[in-house]
């Protein structure tokens, strides 16, 4: 299960370079052509802008999955080994909600704009949407496989 995780993490990874390097070609290209030659190609605006959604998004997944994100320990570090651990599943639990929250609203989107195009790329507007469903679910799919560790040490009784 950890190799898969890690084989996902890396491709994540992938991604997200990939889509960073043709995010960066495509600004840089319309830069030298704008400032260079007085005129650029109009839909890298468009692309770029779908591209640095998806960036930002499937970065948040990589983010969680290393547990990357701002972490405020004020009160978790004056509590005992379990008490830490029940209220990480309860956090969890809030965390699972708000992901539900999250694809149920960004599919009910997708859904009401994926026959919109953009103005000038003709990309569906609803792939925007896509990228927040797509990541609540890969999260909320780390919030289940971290709860599922967390209620097994409580289990097990392990103290670190």
């Amino acid at each position: 299960m950890k190799s898969l995780a890690k084989s996902v993490g890396k491709l994540l990874e992938m991604l997200c370079v990939l889509i960073l390097a043709v995010m960066s070609c495509l600004v840089f290209l319309n830069v030298v052509l704008r400032y260079g030659f007085n005129s650029s190609i109009s839909t890298t605006e468009e692309v770029s802008r779908y591209m640095f959604v998806w960036l930002t998004f499937l970065g948040a997944v990589l983010a969680f999955s290393e547990n990357q994100h701002v972490n405020v320990t004020i009160l978790t570090e004056r509590l005992s080994h379990i008490k830490r651990k029940i209220l990480y599943v309860f956090t969890d639990i809030l965390m699972l909600l708000c992901c539900y929250l999250i694809v149920s609203g960004s599919w009910a989107q997708y859904v009401l704009n994926k026959a919109n195009p953009a103005p000038i790329s003709g990309i569906p507007t609803g792939i925007a949407f896509l990228a927040s469903c797509i990541a609540g679910v890969l999260i909320g799919i780390l919030l289940v496989a971290r709860m599922i560790g967390t209620v097994n040490v409580l289990i097990k009784g392990e103290v670190k």
